[in-house]
């Protein structure tokens, strides 16, 4: 047998071959007729695609230097920000926040949960926040916000800049930036759009830019909108060396979503993901996050009774599969599955086999396919 490992982790997730060729095409000058027209076509399909009538940001770099961009072009020293926060990387806002120099004021839900809209509208009525952060997905917990309804009571609070974390979720969660009242969205190429790790897509709406504009000068270089306004218009002028093989494997990939339609493809990954934690939960774990607010990119999966992570994480291994560890409370306590971007059914049933097998190996009762039959069944309705 080959060594080949499935990589079911929340990300990066698998490539198809039409994706990696893209990748793996000759390189060309970042100032070739041929790429700028390419990288152009990129900006506007993207843009296009999450309904942002501001400006779309595909760029090198991670999700968290997305994540960086968006405090920096919204807030100056001194602000107050709101952070809701359904996980480990709702936290991550903090610290870059507070090393800004900002006031932070954090909602944290209890794993699992999420901080009802209720509650968000009282603490954003009780001050004045320049701008207010939420993750759509966080893979730490699995959770899903709200962030159409979040989006719609916003409208309440037109002073504060709506940003929404979408690494984990965007275009495997519906999401619609002008529809949804979001003045910052951002993702990386390795969730759910189903591309190599390296590239980050900030979309900014129109208000979004505005305030980049009151604020004059920031301490920040690279992230800064003004730097990048002139190259997102005109993809031959320079500013920093673009990704040139990953604008043509994001290219592809959004060739890919146009062609199965983006609406589709959310219905495909909600589809998939309840048939998969039904399937999951006759196994005996159970899925962390409520069934009202589970995301449909990954399941977050805490152990039966006497299965130990490190034994059944070597053992899927073993049989051929990488999964994702729990964070902060819930290390050791649960494992982390990804099922987003371009897989099909095919690799879930695989999936599903090697779990059983994993479990069969630690010592559980494990009635073998029952899984695969839940699976299929729910994906039949």
């Amino acid at each position: 047998m080959s060594g080949r490992k499935m990589v079911m982790i929340p990300g990066p997730t698998p490539v198809v071959e039409s994706i990696r060729q893209e990748m793996g095409r000759e390189i060309q000058a970042f100032g070739d007729p041929r790429f700028v027209a390419d990288y152009k076509k990129l900006i506007n399909d993207l843009g296009e695609l999450l309904h942002c009538s501001g400006q779309t940001f595909p760029l090198a770099g991670t999700g968290t230097l997305a994540m960086e961009m968006a405090i920096s072009n919204t807030t100056k020293r001194g602000d107050n920000v709101l952070i809701v926060s359904h996980g480990y990387f709702g936290d991550r806002f903090i610290e870059i926040c507070q090393r800004k120099g900002l006031h932070v004021d954090v909602m944290q839900a209890e794993w699992g949960k999420i901080i009802p809209v209720a509650e968000i509208e009282a603490k954003l009525a009780s001050k004045k926040y320049a701008a207010m952060t939420v993750s759509h997905v966080d893979t730490a917990t699995g959770v899903c916000a709200p962030i159409e309804e979040i989006g719609k009571m916003m409208k309440k609070f037109p002073e504060t800049i709506y940003i929404v974390d979408g690494v984990a979720a965007t275009v495997g969660e519906y999401e619609d930036v002008d529809g949804m009242n979001i003045d910052i969205l951002f993702t990386g190429s390795q969730k759910a759009f189903g591309v190599c790790p390296g590239m980050f897509i900030l979309w900014a709406s129109k208000k979004a830019l505005r305030r980049r504009e009151e604020l004059g000068t920031i301490p920040e270089y690279y992230v800064d909108f003004q730097k990048w306004l002139p190259i997102m218009e005109d993809p031959g002028k320079y500013f920093a060396t673009p990704a040139v093989n990953l604008v043509w494997a994001m290219a592809e990939s959004v060739r890919i979503i146009k062609e199965e339609g983006y609406e589709n493809r959310c219905e495909r990954h909600r589809k998939n993901a309840r048939a998969m934690q039904a399937a999951l939960e006759s196994l005996g774990f159970r899925v962390l996050a409520e069934p009202e607010h589970r995301a449909v990119t990954l399941s977050n999966l805490v152990y039966p009774e006497g299965l130990a992570d490190g034994e059944f994480r070597s053992a899927l291994y073993d049989e051929g599969m990488t999964v994702a560890g729990g964070l902060g409370p819930y290390a050791g306590k649960m494992f982390r599955l990804g099922h987003m971007g371009n897989i099909d059914s095919n690799d879930e049933v695989a999936t599903l086999g090697i779990i059983e097998r994993a479990l069969a190996r630690c010592g559980a009762d494990v009635a073998m396919g029952s899984s695969i039959g839940v699976y299929m069944r729910e994906m039949t309705r």
